[in-house]
């Protein structure tokens, strides 16, 4: 869910810079491109914002010309698009896949194992800035052995996102949201308790948005949708820690009435409900924050991040850029000397923030931050120095998330959402569903998916 839900905001301040390149837009070049006499290296590449995203668009163009005025000898032929896994292998195997090419952080272990991108880990001593990218996203990217194909751009985890307004007039300290989902269940009683229509928690099922919030709900315990046994990948999901979040969601819904009559709720609902100042809390990433006040007339302020309650683990998520498997090494290095100007590139982020600050852009999330050290320092530095939010917001989830273990989504991961929204549907409408029967099911299905996984 989080590749479908999370993608439009999260670059809010990794936007681009300087000045227009004519016509990149519409060409039809491909990776079969090669070098011409002069030594000139042509490259393709993917992730250029689409028409409808003007501002983005033309700071994407722009920072291929300046891209281009600083290395004369490469040629940047952009192209729309991110990944599609229904395309990739009709792309690789017709020439048509960019020479550097967006994923997910759901993709690279899958390619590599497929032999479907290039090794480009002897290029990377050349490119020192690769070392101040934090490790743990670094590996989604390299093979078991440490080989590496690929270089995370940007990442974001779920964290609990609240109303400071509506804790403040529960009688709660907006300073000190939930850190176990006990604290979140008394918090959403006497959130519910302001009456009027306040829902002190809400949550998904439908769309596939159950399952994904069940998955963020489960990771937070300590549990797992999916494990991998040998080459085999089997539920986990039909365990106490499953049986304790449905248990949880079920007492709040039918015992406590904390969560709301109307139930059957996807991804646009929980955003509304927080706009509209009719809801105290829900899971999500801080990308949703700029989405509430933009869309749903919502008033920054109003809003606090904090991390996952529990904090035995978050679902994490992300992109990058992997190369083709068929790029040269001249090809490969001149694909590196993009990503490291481009998308990975400390000296970059003070002048990509104020760029957004005149164009009217948020800047101030906790996230996507995939730093450490000194690169780091620069990102805080930036992020502090431009920032138009209420950054004083999210500081429990910039202390409390650095200290709880990233998790992945599942493989096939939107298949087994949509076998755990019947899950999550029943546990919601259904004062006496059976949680046992209703996992144990959901697993038999689960492991029918699972067994598609090469």
């Amino acid at each position: 869910m989080l590749r479908r839900r999370s993608r439009h905001v999260l670059g809010l301040v990794l936007v681009g810079s300087l000045a227009a390149l004519a016509g990149c837009g519409t060409s039809t070049k491909t990776s079969n491109d090669t070098a011409d006499p002069g030594g000139k290296v042509t490259i393709t590449v993917n992730g250029m914002p689409p028409d409808t995203d003007k501002i983005n668009r033309q700071n994407f163009l722009d920072d291929v010309a300046a891209f281009e005025k600083l290395h004369p000898n490469i040629h940047v032929i952009p192209h729309e698009g991110l990944m599609d896994p229904q395309t990739f292998a009709t792309k690789l195997a017709g020439g048509q896949l960019e020479d550097v090419f967006y994923v997910y952080f759901t993709d690279p272990a899958s390619l590599i194992a497929k032999h479907q991108v290039a090794d480009i880990s002897d290029q990377l001593a050349g490119f020192p800035v690769v070392q101040q990218i934090q490790p743990d996203l670094r590996r989604i990217f390299q093979d078991s052995n440490g080989r590496t194909y690929g270089l995370p751009w940007k990442n974001y985890s779920m964290g609990l996102l609240y109303n400071r307004t509506l804790f403040t007039r529960a009688g709660l300290n907006p300073d000190q949201p939930p850190t176990t989902w006990d604290q979140v269940r008394e918090a959403a009683k006497k959130i519910s308790a302001l009456g009027n229509g306040t829902v002190g928690y809400g949550d998904y099922s439908k769309s596939n948005t159950g399952g994904w919030h069940f998955t963020a709900e489960l990771y937070s315990l300590g549990g797992d949708i999916a494990v991998k046994d040998g080459g085999t990948w089997k539920a986990a999901f039909n365990s106490d820690k499953g049986r304790q979040v449905l248990q949880q969601l079920h007492d709040m819904r039918w015992t406590d009435n904390s969560m709301g009559r109307k139930q059957l709720l996807e991804y646009a609902d929980l955003l509304q409900m927080m706009g509209s100042g009719k809801l105290g809390m829900y899971v999500a990433t801080g990308d949703n924050i700029p989405n509430i006040v933009n869309q749903y007339k919502g008033n920054f302020a109003d809003y606090g991040l904090a991390p996952m309650p529990g904090g035995q683990g978050t679902l994490a998520g992300g992109d990058g850029y992997m190369f083709n498997a068929k790029a040269t090494p001249a090809k490969i290095k001149a694909g590196l000397e993009w990503l490291t100007y481009q998308h990975i590139n400390p000296d970059k982020i003070d002048p990509d923030n104020a760029r957004a600050i005149k164009q009217k852009l948020p800047v101030g999330l906790p996230q996507p931050n995939i730093w450490t050290g000194d690169a780091e320092q620069k990102w805080t530095a930036a992020t502090q120095k431009y920032s138009n939010m209420p950054s004083q917001n999210y500081q429990a989830f910039v202390s409390g998330n650095a200290n709880i273990p990233l998790k992945l989504e599942p493989p096939n991961a939107q298949q087994i959402y949509a076998a755990l929204d019947t899950v999550m549907q029943a546990v919601l409408t259904d004062q006496n569903a059976d949680i046992g029967k209703l996992l144990g099911t959901a697993e038999t299905q689960v492991n029918s998916i699972l067994a598609t996984v090469k």
